[in-house]
């Protein structure tokens, strides 16, 4: 019999939670307020994209390209040749 009374009220418990936590989530207030913080972030996003320094581009060419057909007295290894090959 407690047993019983304790899966009941496990249950009733169980149920009140979930229907305040819907209650409160779908409300308007809730609705308003989140509604609220949202535009406070867009604004506050704007102001600090509006004041941030941008720096010039100075990595222009910065790579060097090499030519392998320059140097064309080394000579080439193969990874399987030079395992087999003591030279």
């Amino acid at each position: 019999m407690i047993r019983e009374l304790k899966y009941v009220f496990y249950l009733i418990v169980i149920f009140f939670f979930i229907f305040f936590t819907s209650k409160y989530y779908f409300s308007d207030k809730n609705k308003m307020n989140s509604y609220r913080s949202f535009q406070s972030l867009n604004t506050k996003i704007e102001n600090y994209t509006s004041n941030i320094i941008l720096l010039k581009n100075d990595t222009e060419h910065i790579i060097e390209y090499v030519d392998n057909e320059q140097n064309k007295s080394k000579k080439k290894y193969h990874f399987w040749n030079l395992l087999t090959v003591n030279d």
